[in-house]
């Protein structure tokens, strides 16, 4: 019996011999794993940021503007033949004040925009750009400038202040500088 029981032992089997497909069993991961979860971790990331410009959505970019009206003082604060330069560095705007009004001249060129000098000894605007010229009143002399300055919407405030609004333009070549709210009569 114990013939019987040798015989129906299988032999031990022989160490084989490691090939290549053993070898990359034996690492932690195989290259399919990594690949397959390098795809996930792509596809996550990309959902994330998805998710993240979504939300940049929600809250949409808003520019905040100053208010175009700005108080520009007392009208006995500006002497009469007199451009005052007080509010050309903040808001971009001269008063003028003449015998029989004051009115508001916006401080930018009408040829490319930049910002004119006022030029008191010589007693007129002057562009350092391309040269242009305007009188005291706005009026386009010399230079490249197409037409004369935009005046800007004067008005007297609840408190007697001078209250000067950049949002209304007068041109001249529609004949707006004599309407009402151009000037303030002195």
């Amino acid at each position: 019996m114990s013939e019987e029981i040798e015989k129906k032992k299988p032999a031990p089997a022989k160490p084989k011999a490691k090939g290549k497909k053993d070898e990359a069993q034996d690492t932690l991961w195989s290259r399919r794993d990594f690949f397959s979860l390098a795809g996930w971790g792509a596809f996550m990331a990309s959902l994330g940021l998805s998710s993240l410009y979504f939300l940049r959505l929600l809250f949409p970019r808003v520019l905040f503007e100053p208010s175009p009206k700005f108080k520009a003082g007392n009208p006995e604060d500006y002497t009469v033949g007199e451009v005052s330069t007080k509010w050309v560095g903040d808001q971009r705007v001269w008063v003028v004040r003449d015998e029989e009004k004051l009115y508001a001249i916006l401080a930018r060129c009408t040829h490319l925009g930049c910002t004119p000098l006022w030029l008191k000894t010589e007693g007129k605007y002057k562009c350092p750009c391309h040269g242009s010229g305007f009188t005291m009143d706005g009026m386009n002399f010399e230079g490249p400038a197409p037409r004369p300055l935009e005046r800007l919407k004067v008005e007297i405030g609840p408190d007697g202040q001078i209250v000067i609004d950049k949002s209304k333009k007068f041109l001249f070549e529609k004949g707006e500088w004599g309407k009402p709210g151009s000037f303030l009569r002195a």
